[in-house]
C-alpha cells in the first residue's frame, strides 16, 4: 500500500512521516492552512531519504510557476489539483522528469481513467477537498490503476477504507492532524500502523 502523508511544513514532519514508512511526502504550494514558501519546501526537500517521493501540491498556478518551483526545490513530483488543469497542462511538464499527479474531487461513483490526462498517478479526494471529511468512497471500488483514496481517511477508519474500496494507495493530510495545518506525530504513527494492518 502506497502512503502519502500530505500537507507537512517542518522537518519534524518530515522526518516522522518517513521514519514511519510513507512512501511520499506532500508540501502544498497553494492557498491552505498548510500553505508552506518555496524556500521552505526547498529546505525540506532533502530531509526526506531517497526513496521517499517529494510532492509539490498546485492549485491554481500556472505551468510556467509550478516549473519554477520544481527548479528552486528539486521536488520529486508535481500534484496539479483541482479539475481546471488540462491534459496539455501535464503535458507541458512532461520534459520536467519528475512525476506527476493529479488529485480531482469525486462524488464516489464515477470511474475515473488513471493516465488520461498524462498523470503517473491519480488521487481521487472528496467532493469537499481539504474538509477532512469523511465522504461516500465505497463507490470507488473496482477502479484500476495507481490511484490513492484520499479526504477524511485518518487512524480510525483508514483499514476499513482500503478493506472497502482496494485503492492502490491511500493520502492523508487533515486526518493527522491535532488543529488545522499542524501535524501530530502520534497520529501519523497511529495511522502508518493502522495501514500496515489493513
Amino acid at each position: 500500500m502506497f502512503v502519502k502523508i500530505c500537507g507537512l511544513r517542518t522537518v519534524a514532519d518530515v522526518e516522522c512521516a518517513v521514519a514511519e514508512g510513507a512512501d511520499a511526502v506532500g508540501f502544498v504550494l497553494a492557498a491552505s492552512p498548510r500553505q508552506i514558501s518555496v524556500d521552505d519546501v526547498a529546505r525540506l526537500v532533502p530531509v526526506a531519504s531517497e526513496n521517499v517521493l517529494t510532492v509539490g501540491v498546485f492549485l491554481g498556478q500556472t505551468t510556467a510557476e509550478v516549473r519554477d518551483v520544481v527548479a528552486a526545490t528539486g521536488l520529486g513530483a508535481v500534484q496539479l489539483h483541482g479539475n481546471a488543469y488540462t491534459a496539455e497542462n501535464f503535458a507541458e511538464l512532461t520534459d520536467l522528469g519528475v512525476t506527476l499527479v493529479r488529485a480531482t474531487s469525486v462524488t464516489g461513483e464515477e470511474r475515473v481513467t488513471v493516465g488520461s490526462h498524462g498523470e503517473d498517478m491519480l488521487i481521487l479526494d472528496s467532493p469537499r477537498a481539504g474538509s477532512g471529511e469523511q465522504w461516500a468512497w465505497s463507490g470507488l471500488r473496482g477502479q484500476s490503476g495507481r490511484w490513492m483514496l484520499a479526504g477524511g481517511l485518518g487512524p480510525d477508519n483508514v483499514a476499513e477504507a482500503v478493506a472497502s474500496v482496494q485503492p492502490w494507495g491511500v493520502d492523508v493530510s487533515s486526518g493527522v492532524e491535532v488543529t488545522r495545518g499542524t501535524k501530530d506525530h502520534g497520529l501519523i504513527r497511529d495511522f502508518m500502523k493502522a495501514v500496515r494492518e489493513s
